[in-house]
């Protein structure tokens, strides 16, 4: 299939992309990668009135500073995997990410914005902490990556907003790390995963953020779960008793691949091997 006929502007700056999408108004769209965006609007499922394309725009490039790193939202998946300012955490889920020709493609902020509740480096952002910075006619505003996710491809962007950076900690923060996912072939779509986050100090967990995507909406953050790791020592037992906690606190759909009841079993062994990995 063809997409829709639509409007074509390719943006030289930051300022032409926002202005361009403030005029398009609902009818316009972004695109970057195009590893979402092209597939929607070729089966019609999209059907915008202008595409505002980003990539000459200025909004790649990946920059450490002072325990922080800012990625561009239009730097390549790929170009991300390879930078040695990239997160344990990010270096581990990347790979999950579809496939190597789409990564080659697919943009660090396009994959953000797209807010899908299976994908993997929002998953990490909200698990690591990190921030969104969003830029529109009216100037740019940063906020946690926690407040921008709604529902399956709903964010709390404002109409004419624009996601131009992320903003993640150092990969040298002293905290361990795990990812776990399961799918049902390579480059599918995850059935559950887990990302986990911890500050150990003397073999006690100090801080601990455990937050678990595609069995939710959004990337959500086991609060019940990181507060029983806090203050204990991550032994056998209670890595076991963190993921039965969490597979009591996801409740989702199920679907042709999956029951609720094999997806909420799954995503407590995921937690359990997650925690025990992160130790």
């Amino acid at each position: 299939m063809k997409p829709a006929p639509f409007r074509y502007v390719a943006a030289r700056s930051l300022d032409e992309a926002v202005a361009a999408l403030a005029e398009g108004g609902e009818d316009a769209k972004p695109l970057a990668g195009g590893q979402s965006l092209v597939p929607a609007l070729n089966l019609r499922l999209l059907r915008p009135e202008l595409l505002v394309d980003l990539n000459r725009a200025g909004l790649d490039g990946i920059a450490g500073e002072a325990g922080r790193v800012r990625v561009g939202a239009t730097t390549r998946q790929a170009v991300l995997e390879r930078s040695p300012h990239v997160h344990p955490l990010v270096r581990e889920a990347l790979p999950f990410v579809g496939h190597v020709v789409t990564r080659n493609r697919g943009t660090v902020g396009g994959s953000i914005a797209h807010a899908d509740g299976a994908a993997e480096l929002p998953l990490c952002l909200v698990a690591l902490g990190g921030e969104v910075v969003a830029a529109s006619t009216a100037g740019r505003r940063a906020f946690p990556a926690e407040e921008l996710f709604v529902t399956h491809y709903t964010t709390t962007l404002r109409p004419g907003e624009l996601l131009v950076e992320t903003v993640w900690p150092a990969p040298g923060d002293g905290r361990h790390v795990a990812f776990e996912e399961l799918a049902l072939r390579a480059g599918d779509y995850a059935l559950s995963m887990v990302a986990v986050v911890l500050r150990v100090d003397d073999a006690i967990v100090r801080e601990a953020r455990v937050a678990v995507g595609a069995v939710t909406a959004r990337p959500t953050v086991l609060a019940e779960v990181g507060a029983l790791l806090e203050g204990n020592a991550v032994t056998e037992e209670v890595a076991r008793e963190a993921g039965a906690l969490a597979a009591t606190l996801v409740d989702p759909p199920g679907g042709i691949h999956a029951s609720p009841a094999y997806l909420r079993h799954l995503t407590g062994v995921l937690v359990e091997r997650a925690v025990r990995r992160a130790r």
